[in-house]
Protein backbone atom coordinates (compact mmCIF):
# COMPACT_ATOMS: atom_id res chain seq x y z
CA UNK A 1 0.00 0.00 0.00
CA UNK A 2 1.33 3.44 -0.84
CA UNK A 3 2.72 5.54 2.22
CA UNK A 4 2.04 8.70 3.05
CA UNK A 5 4.00 12.00 4.59
CA UNK A 6 3.72 14.22 7.57
CA UNK A 7 5.94 16.94 9.26
CA UNK A 8 5.49 15.28 12.30
CA UNK A 9 4.19 10.88 13.40
CA UNK A 10 2.98 10.80 17.20
CA UNK A 11 2.75 6.92 18.75
CA UNK A 12 0.05 6.88 20.58
CA UNK A 13 -3.13 8.23 20.99
CA UNK A 14 -3.00 8.76 25.17
CA UNK A 15 -2.90 11.82 26.78
CA UNK A 16 0.64 12.63 26.19
CA UNK A 17 0.56 12.19 22.78
CA UNK A 18 -2.59 14.26 21.89
CA UNK A 19 -1.87 16.87 23.87
CA UNK A 20 1.77 16.97 21.91
CA UNK A 21 -0.17 16.31 18.41
CA UNK A 22 -2.65 19.48 19.39
CA UNK A 23 0.40 21.92 19.95
CA UNK A 24 2.26 20.98 17.18
CA UNK A 25 -0.98 20.69 14.29
CA UNK A 26 -2.48 23.94 15.53
CA UNK A 27 0.69 25.45 15.11
CA UNK A 28 0.67 24.29 11.42
CA UNK A 29 2.63 21.46 11.09
CA UNK A 30 0.95 18.21 9.43
CA UNK A 31 0.65 15.74 11.74
CA UNK A 32 -0.73 11.51 12.35
CA UNK A 33 -1.24 9.99 15.30
CA UNK A 34 -0.90 5.97 15.27
CA UNK A 35 -3.15 4.18 17.58
CA UNK A 36 -2.75 0.63 17.72
CA UNK A 37 -6.48 -0.12 19.18
CA UNK A 38 -9.86 1.28 18.49
CA UNK A 39 -10.09 4.32 20.02
CA UNK A 40 -8.17 7.19 21.68
CA UNK A 41 -7.20 7.57 25.57
CA UNK A 42 -5.11 5.71 26.48
CA UNK A 43 -5.95 4.37 29.89
CA UNK A 44 -8.53 6.76 30.29
CA UNK A 45 -10.44 4.00 28.99
CA UNK A 46 -14.66 2.78 29.16
CA UNK A 47 -15.99 -0.01 27.83
CA UNK A 48 -19.34 -0.50 26.66
CA UNK A 49 -20.98 -3.38 28.80
CA UNK A 50 -24.46 -4.51 28.85
CA UNK A 51 -26.67 -1.68 27.43
CA UNK A 52 -24.06 0.75 29.93
CA UNK A 53 -20.31 1.68 30.15
CA UNK A 54 -17.70 1.32 32.95
CA UNK A 55 -14.43 3.24 33.11
CA UNK A 56 -11.98 0.22 33.30
CA UNK A 57 -8.85 2.70 33.44
CA UNK A 58 -8.38 6.21 35.11
CA UNK A 59 -11.26 6.72 37.70
CA UNK A 60 -11.35 9.85 37.64
CA UNK A 61 -9.60 13.67 37.37
CA UNK A 62 -8.05 15.35 40.13
CA UNK A 63 -6.62 18.61 40.54
CA UNK A 64 -3.31 17.86 41.24
CA UNK A 65 -1.46 19.91 39.33
CA UNK A 66 -1.90 23.32 36.84
CA UNK A 67 -2.52 20.87 33.99
CA UNK A 68 -4.96 19.04 35.38
CA UNK A 69 -7.01 22.10 36.83
CA UNK A 70 -7.22 24.15 33.50
CA UNK A 71 -8.55 21.06 31.88
CA UNK A 72 -10.84 20.65 34.57
CA UNK A 73 -12.49 24.37 34.43
CA UNK A 74 -12.55 24.32 30.94
CA UNK A 75 -14.36 20.66 30.31
CA UNK A 76 -16.94 22.15 33.31
CA UNK A 77 -18.32 24.43 31.26
CA UNK A 78 -17.95 22.73 28.16
CA UNK A 79 -21.12 20.60 26.71
CA UNK A 80 -20.93 17.15 25.34
CA UNK A 81 -22.19 17.86 22.10
CA UNK A 82 -25.76 17.94 21.76
CA UNK A 83 -25.90 17.26 25.34
CA UNK A 84 -27.01 20.53 27.50
CA UNK A 85 -24.88 18.40 29.67
CA UNK A 86 -20.72 19.49 30.70
CA UNK A 87 -18.25 17.28 29.63
CA UNK A 88 -16.95 16.88 33.12
CA UNK A 89 -18.38 16.63 36.34
CA UNK A 90 -17.64 16.50 39.81
CA UNK A 91 -18.69 12.90 41.10
CA UNK A 92 -17.48 12.78 44.64
CA UNK A 93 -15.46 14.95 47.37
CA UNK A 94 -14.86 12.27 49.41
CA UNK A 95 -13.24 8.64 48.89
CA UNK A 96 -12.52 5.96 52.00
CA UNK A 97 -9.35 4.48 52.57
CA UNK A 98 -9.37 0.54 53.93
CA UNK A 99 -6.21 -0.02 55.71
CA UNK A 100 -5.44 -2.98 58.31
CA UNK A 101 -4.19 -0.89 61.03
CA UNK A 102 -6.27 1.80 61.15
CA UNK A 103 -9.33 0.44 59.57
CA UNK A 104 -11.75 2.67 57.39
CA UNK A 105 -10.44 6.21 56.94
CA UNK A 106 -12.43 9.11 55.43
CA UNK A 107 -9.98 11.20 52.57
CA UNK A 108 -11.13 14.56 51.10
CA UNK A 109 -10.72 14.26 47.32
CA UNK A 110 -12.66 16.30 44.66
CA UNK A 111 -13.09 13.87 41.81
CA UNK A 112 -14.53 14.72 38.66
CA UNK A 113 -15.79 11.82 36.02
CA UNK A 114 -17.26 12.29 32.71
CA UNK A 115 -21.04 10.55 32.67
CA UNK A 116 -20.44 9.39 29.48
CA UNK A 117 -17.33 7.75 29.98
CA UNK A 118 -13.86 8.68 30.90
CA UNK A 119 -13.06 8.50 27.44
CA UNK A 120 -14.91 11.19 26.85
CA UNK A 121 -11.68 13.23 27.64
CA UNK A 122 -9.54 11.44 25.26
CA UNK A 123 -11.84 12.01 22.14
CA UNK A 124 -12.18 16.33 23.15
CA UNK A 125 -8.41 16.25 23.44
CA UNK A 126 -8.14 13.94 19.94
CA UNK A 127 -10.62 16.53 18.03
CA UNK A 128 -9.43 17.66 14.65
CA UNK A 129 -6.27 15.50 14.84
CA UNK A 130 -5.58 12.56 11.70
CA UNK A 131 -5.60 9.46 14.19
CA UNK A 132 -4.60 6.35 12.37
CA UNK A 133 -6.63 3.37 14.70
CA UNK A 134 -5.61 -0.05 14.59
CA UNK A 135 -2.22 0.88 13.56
CA UNK A 136 0.48 -0.68 15.41
CA UNK A 137 4.01 0.31 14.41
CA UNK A 138 6.30 -2.92 13.61
CA UNK A 139 9.73 -0.91 13.02
CA UNK A 140 11.04 2.44 11.78
CA UNK A 141 14.55 3.38 10.15
CA UNK A 142 15.65 7.03 8.90
CA UNK A 143 16.13 7.32 4.99
CA UNK A 144 19.20 8.53 2.95
CA UNK A 145 16.37 11.89 2.64
CA UNK A 146 16.85 12.09 6.30
CA UNK A 147 13.11 11.45 7.04
CA UNK A 148 11.94 8.79 9.39
CA UNK A 149 10.17 5.64 7.44
CA UNK A 150 7.70 4.01 9.64
CA UNK A 151 6.03 0.27 8.51
CA UNK A 152 3.04 -0.14 10.31
CA UNK A 153 0.91 -3.76 10.98
CA UNK A 154 -3.16 -3.84 10.98
CA UNK A 155 -4.57 -4.61 14.09
CA UNK A 156 -7.99 -4.83 12.85
CA UNK A 157 -9.02 -6.56 9.81
CA UNK A 158 -11.61 -4.18 9.05
CA UNK A 159 -9.30 -1.16 9.13
CA UNK A 160 -8.18 -0.80 5.45
CA UNK A 161 -8.80 2.10 4.54
CA UNK A 162 -5.12 3.92 5.58
CA UNK A 163 -1.98 3.17 3.92
CA UNK A 164 0.52 1.30 5.95
CA UNK A 165 4.08 3.11 5.90
CA UNK A 166 4.42 6.77 6.94
CA UNK A 167 7.52 9.36 6.32
CA UNK A 168 8.06 11.92 8.68
CA UNK A 169 10.80 14.44 9.65
CA UNK A 170 10.21 13.76 13.09
CA UNK A 171 8.70 11.23 15.63
CA UNK A 172 7.11 11.30 19.15
CA UNK A 173 6.69 7.89 20.93
CA UNK A 174 3.97 8.77 23.43
CA UNK A 175 3.51 5.21 24.69
CA UNK A 176 4.44 3.01 27.62
CA UNK A 177 8.52 2.74 27.81
CA UNK A 178 8.80 -0.86 27.38
CA UNK A 179 6.45 -0.70 24.22
CA UNK A 180 8.73 2.28 22.87
CA UNK A 181 11.70 -0.10 23.40
CA UNK A 182 10.40 -3.00 21.54
CA UNK A 183 10.11 -0.61 18.83
CA UNK A 184 13.63 1.41 18.50
CA UNK A 185 16.33 -1.29 20.54
CA UNK A 186 15.90 -2.83 16.66
CA UNK A 187 18.70 -2.29 15.06
CA UNK A 188 17.61 -0.35 11.57
CA UNK A 189 16.25 2.48 14.03
CA UNK A 190 19.47 3.42 15.27
CA UNK A 191 18.56 4.58 18.06
CA UNK A 192 21.69 5.85 20.73
CA UNK A 193 22.21 3.20 23.35
CA UNK A 194 22.00 5.99 26.13
CA UNK A 195 18.23 6.61 24.85
CA UNK A 196 17.85 3.00 25.11
CA UNK A 197 19.09 2.60 28.42
CA UNK A 198 17.35 4.92 29.89
CA UNK A 199 14.04 3.60 28.40
CA UNK A 200 15.13 0.39 29.88
CA UNK A 201 15.03 1.89 33.62
CA UNK A 202 11.33 2.40 33.18
CA UNK A 203 9.63 0.22 35.48
CA UNK A 204 5.39 -0.25 35.60
CA UNK A 205 3.13 -2.16 37.62
CA UNK A 206 -0.19 -4.01 36.23
CA UNK A 207 -3.26 -4.19 37.44
CA UNK A 208 -6.29 -6.21 37.08
CA UNK A 209 -9.91 -4.39 36.45
CA UNK A 210 -12.88 -6.64 36.72
CA UNK A 211 -16.59 -4.34 35.58
CA UNK A 212 -19.59 -6.18 37.47
CA UNK A 213 -23.38 -5.50 36.84
CA UNK A 214 -25.46 -6.45 39.65
CA UNK A 215 -29.37 -6.73 40.27
CA UNK A 216 -31.24 -3.75 40.84
CA UNK A 217 -32.87 -5.33 43.59
CA UNK A 218 -29.88 -4.83 45.80
CA UNK A 219 -30.67 -1.32 45.41
CA UNK A 220 -31.91 -1.33 48.89
CA UNK A 221 -28.44 -2.49 50.42
CA UNK A 222 -26.05 -0.24 48.41
CA UNK A 223 -23.36 1.17 50.17
CA UNK A 224 -23.62 5.01 51.00
CA UNK A 225 -19.95 5.65 49.34
CA UNK A 226 -18.52 5.93 45.90
CA UNK A 227 -15.65 4.37 46.10
CA UNK A 228 -12.87 2.70 48.45
CA UNK A 229 -9.04 2.56 47.72
CA UNK A 230 -7.40 -0.06 49.84
CA UNK A 231 -3.68 0.44 51.38
CA UNK A 232 -1.85 -2.90 51.53
CA UNK A 233 -4.43 -5.47 50.29
CA UNK A 234 -2.58 -8.58 48.57
CA UNK A 235 -6.17 -8.42 46.72
CA UNK A 236 -7.74 -5.47 46.26
CA UNK A 237 -6.38 -1.60 45.19
CA UNK A 238 -9.90 -0.27 44.42
CA UNK A 239 -13.48 -0.55 44.75
CA UNK A 240 -15.94 2.40 42.78
CA UNK A 241 -20.06 2.77 42.32
CA UNK A 242 -18.97 3.17 38.80
CA UNK A 243 -22.65 3.35 37.43
CA UNK A 244 -23.34 6.38 40.27
CA UNK A 245 -21.47 8.33 37.18
CA UNK A 246 -24.35 7.99 34.85
CA UNK A 247 -27.55 9.14 34.52
CA UNK A 248 -30.44 7.10 35.37
CA UNK A 249 -28.52 3.58 35.55
CA UNK A 250 -29.77 0.24 34.83
CA UNK A 251 -28.40 -1.53 37.22
CA UNK A 252 -25.68 -1.08 39.59
CA UNK A 253 -22.30 -1.81 37.97
CA UNK A 254 -18.97 -2.15 40.44
CA UNK A 255 -15.10 -1.55 39.12
CA UNK A 256 -12.83 -3.11 41.08
CA UNK A 257 -9.29 -3.57 40.39
CA UNK A 258 -5.98 -5.29 41.72
CA UNK A 259 -2.85 -4.98 43.44
CA UNK A 260 -0.61 -5.12 41.69
CA UNK A 261 1.08 -8.05 43.79
CA UNK A 262 -1.93 -9.94 42.76
CA UNK A 263 -1.77 -8.71 38.61
CA UNK A 264 1.59 -9.88 38.75
CA UNK A 265 1.02 -13.54 39.68
CA UNK A 266 -1.43 -13.54 36.93
CA UNK A 267 0.38 -12.01 34.01
CA UNK A 268 0.69 -15.44 31.83
CA UNK A 269 -3.29 -15.81 32.65
CA UNK A 270 -4.88 -16.19 29.70
CA UNK A 271 -8.84 -17.31 30.93
CA UNK A 272 -9.55 -14.18 32.92
CA UNK A 273 -13.37 -14.80 34.21
CA UNK A 274 -11.91 -17.29 37.44
CA UNK A 275 -9.37 -14.30 38.16
CA UNK A 276 -12.28 -12.08 38.36
CA UNK A 277 -14.20 -13.64 40.08
CA UNK A 278 -11.62 -14.52 42.60
CA UNK A 279 -11.47 -10.99 42.95
CA UNK A 280 -15.33 -10.99 43.56
CA UNK A 281 -14.99 -13.11 46.39
CA UNK A 282 -12.18 -11.54 48.37
CA UNK A 283 -13.86 -8.20 47.63
CA UNK A 284 -17.31 -9.92 49.01
CA UNK A 285 -15.43 -11.17 52.36
CA UNK A 286 -13.96 -7.07 52.77
CA UNK A 287 -17.58 -5.21 52.27
CA UNK A 288 -20.75 -7.28 51.66
CA UNK A 289 -21.74 -10.36 51.03
CA UNK A 290 -23.09 -10.26 47.51
CA UNK A 291 -20.19 -8.79 45.72
CA UNK A 292 -19.35 -12.31 44.66
CA UNK A 293 -22.52 -12.61 42.72
CA UNK A 294 -23.22 -10.82 39.76
CA UNK A 295 -25.05 -10.70 36.71
CA UNK A 296 -22.47 -10.34 34.68
CA UNK A 297 -18.69 -9.40 34.57
CA UNK A 298 -15.94 -9.19 32.31
CA UNK A 299 -12.15 -8.45 33.13
CA UNK A 300 -9.08 -6.57 31.44
CA UNK A 301 -5.40 -6.58 32.46
CA UNK A 302 -3.74 -4.04 31.95
CA UNK A 303 0.04 -5.02 31.85
CA UNK A 304 1.42 -0.99 32.43
CA UNK A 305 -1.00 0.37 34.66
CA UNK A 306 0.97 2.29 36.76
CA UNK A 307 4.28 3.66 36.31
CA UNK A 308 6.42 2.91 39.27
CA UNK A 309 10.04 3.70 37.83
CA UNK A 310 9.57 7.11 35.94
CA UNK A 311 12.14 8.82 34.76
CA UNK A 312 13.42 12.51 36.05
CA UNK A 313 12.80 14.65 32.64
CA UNK A 314 9.55 16.13 31.08
CA UNK A 315 10.73 14.13 28.07
CA UNK A 316 13.46 12.05 26.56
CA UNK A 317 15.33 13.46 23.49
CA UNK A 318 17.49 12.16 20.70
CA UNK A 319 18.36 14.63 17.79
CA UNK A 320 19.96 11.05 16.37
CA UNK A 321 20.08 10.15 13.53
CA UNK A 322 16.78 12.02 13.31
CA UNK A 323 14.93 13.97 15.75
CA UNK A 324 12.65 11.50 18.06
CA UNK A 325 11.63 12.03 21.32
CA UNK A 326 9.59 10.08 24.44
CA UNK A 327 6.74 11.63 26.30
CA UNK A 328 3.98 9.97 28.85
CA UNK A 329 3.33 9.74 32.43
CA UNK A 330 7.07 7.65 32.36
CA UNK A 331 8.58 11.35 32.23
CA UNK A 332 8.62 13.53 34.72
CA UNK A 333 5.60 12.08 36.86
CA UNK A 334 3.59 8.83 37.32
CA UNK A 335 0.40 10.05 36.54
CA UNK A 336 -2.24 11.78 34.19
CA UNK A 337 -0.13 15.60 35.43
CA UNK A 338 2.52 14.59 34.18
CA UNK A 339 1.75 13.16 31.18
CA UNK A 340 -0.32 16.33 30.31
CA UNK A 341 2.95 17.93 31.08
CA UNK A 342 5.15 15.93 29.27
CA UNK A 343 3.15 16.08 26.04
CA UNK A 344 3.65 19.94 26.09
CA UNK A 345 7.55 19.55 26.50
CA UNK A 346 7.80 17.09 23.28
CA UNK A 347 5.81 19.38 21.05
CA UNK A 348 8.54 22.14 22.56
CA UNK A 349 11.52 20.07 21.66
CA UNK A 350 9.90 18.91 18.71
CA UNK A 351 9.35 22.49 17.52
CA UNK A 352 12.54 23.66 18.04
CA UNK A 353 14.26 20.66 16.13
CA UNK A 354 12.13 22.15 13.05
CA UNK A 355 10.79 25.13 12.42
CA UNK A 356 10.92 26.75 15.42
CA UNK A 357 6.88 28.39 15.27
CA UNK A 358 5.31 29.87 18.09
CA UNK A 359 3.35 27.26 19.62
CA UNK A 360 -0.27 27.61 21.21
CA UNK A 361 1.37 26.52 24.61
CA UNK A 362 -1.14 25.87 27.75
CA UNK A 363 -4.50 28.14 25.62
CA UNK A 364 -4.42 25.18 22.93
CA UNK A 365 -7.44 23.80 24.69
CA UNK A 366 -9.62 26.76 23.37
CA UNK A 367 -8.57 25.80 20.01
CA UNK A 368 -10.23 22.57 20.14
Amino acid sequence: MKMQQFDITVIGAGVAGLVCAQQLQQTGYSVVVLEKSRGVGGRMATRRVSATRADHGVRYLEPTGKFLQQLINFLENKNNGPSSESILQLWTDKIYELTQSRGQLLVPKRCYVTPQGMNSVGKFLAEGLEIWFSRRVENMKPTAEKNWHLNLEITNDAATEKPTQVISRAVVVAIPAPQALMILEQPTAEIPSEFLQRLGLVEYDPCITVMAGYSPAIYENLPQWRAIAFANDEYLAWVGFDSSKRPQPSQPVFVIQSSAKFATTHLDTTDLQPVGQELLEHTAKQLLPWFKSPEWLQVHQWGYAFCRQPLTVSCLTTELPLPLVGAGDWCGGDNIEGAFASGLAAANWVNSQLENLLLPGESFLSQI
